[in-house]
């Protein structure tokens, strides 16, 4: 099963989808929560090569991008190979 990373932050609505993705798929994730910490806002924006907004989501290390970039995964058939390397 893949590791998957999400960066999040309250009350967004794309952070909630895209989690609610994952879910549907039985997959677990580690959230980072950036709301109140701008220390772990600015690790995601290094890690994500200067990706601001949120949510920002990593499978195996790789960088996917946001959520319209995981659904488009989902879309395209590729999401479910990526998640079980």
């Amino acid at each position: 099963m893949a590791s998957v990373v999400i960066y999040t932050r309250q009350f967004c609505g794309y952070c909630s989808a895209a989690k609610k993705l994952l879910e549907t798929k039985g997959i677990d994730f580690v959230e980072h929560d950036a709301t109140n910490a701008p220390e772990i806002r600015q690790e995601m924006i290094k890690r994500a090569n200067g990706g601001s907004t949120f949510p920002q989501i990593f499978i195996n290390d790789i960088h996917v991008g946001g959520c319209d970039d995981l659904h488009a995964l989902e879309r395209a058939g590729k999401l479910d190979g990526m998640l079980a390397a």
